[in-house]
């Protein structure tokens, strides 16, 4: 019996092939492409006259105020051929830019993104209206929150078991006069509710002197300060799936919000406390611990 081998293994072919196909590759990239061939135009397509002869159809009285499907039926009981489709009437009338939508279509315009800087405490509020979840189902309560932006400070905040405007102007005007704000010192933010949108608020800040700034529409997510400090109240972790009560609610408000504002080491201010940046209690501290004079945390705010 005879075994046919193959040719010896040459290391060197490999290589030349390679080499010969990354030469091709070469020439057919510098090679220049190749002219677009002229579209011949089709045995059926019409000609200018025919276009125009479908325009002057079209423009008739009696086909003028009617789609051009209406109007090909209309020929074709008639008697006559159509000159063309139902289709290549519309292609004639696109190419003249006579198909359009005829209804008033709502168009929303452009909003301005808000853009709001805070160089210190009590320049800039955001305020939002949070639903705590009841004993059954259908059943919440309605926390309101006001929070700084600058430092995070919760300045009010108020439980209830319905949302009102009234409601809000008392926990607005409390706070107010609980930090002090003068005419025309404070920029409040909200969300566009009924609560944030209603005349009582809007009459109180004008009385104020508080300037309102609203979200854009249809935009759920230019409120971020509240969302945020809703989410650090919604994942503490004897934060319950529903509480029993108001009083419930109101108990657990009451340990949280001196927790968040004297205790929580919040990541957006350094790991400082909310407090201490609202009320200008924190200094120069020095090196970080582990000696990274580079890192962003090694020191603080001078206030």
């Amino acid at each position: 019996m005879k075994v046919h081998l193959g040719p010896a293994y040459d290391p060197g072919l490999l290589h030349r092939v390679s080499e010969v196909v990354r030469i091709g590759k070469l020439r057919g990239l510098l090679q220049p492409a190749p002219a677009p061939r002229e579209r011949r135009p089709r045995r059926q397509a019409l000609t200018p006259a025919d276009r125009e002869q479908v325009l002057a159809l079209l423009h008739e009285e009696r086909f003028v105020d009617l789609p051009p499907a209406q109007g090909w039926a209309q020929v074709l009981d008639a008697g006559p051929v159509p000159p063309c489709s139902i289709r290549t009437l519309y292609r004639v009338l696109a190419a003249t830019a006579q198909v359009h939508e005829r209804r008033h279509q709502l168009r929303h315009p452009v909003y301005r993104k808000p853009e709001l800087l805070a160089t210190g405490p009590n320049q800039v509020w955001s305020w939002d209206i949070t639903q705590l979840r009841g004993p059954v189902k259908w059943t919440s309560y309605y926390l309101y929150v006001l929070l700084d932006i600058f430092s995070r400070y919760v300045v009010g905040w108020l439980l209830a078991r319905q949302e009102s405007a009234a409601l809000a102007t008392v926990l607005i005007g409390e706070s107010c006069a609980r930090q002090h704000i003068a005419p025309d010192q404070l920029i409040i933010h909200a969300d566009r509710g009924p609560s944030m949108t209603s005349q009582p608020v809007a009459l109180l800040l004008a009385t104020l002197g508080v300037v309102p700034s609203h979200s854009r529409p249809q935009v759920s997510d230019d409120n971020p300060f509240s969302e945020a400090q809703f989410k650090t109240l919604k994942y503490r972790p004897d934060f319950p799936d529903r509480f029993g009560a108001y009083e419930d609610a109101e108990s657990f408000c009451q340990r949280f919000f001196p927790w968040y504002n004297r205790e929580h080491c919040h990541g957006a201010l350094g790991l400082m406390t909310p407090h201490d940046i609202h009320y200008g209690l924190c200094g120069f501290v020095g090196p970080d611990p582990l000696g990274r004079s580079d890192h962003p945390l090694a020191y603080t705010f001078l206030l």
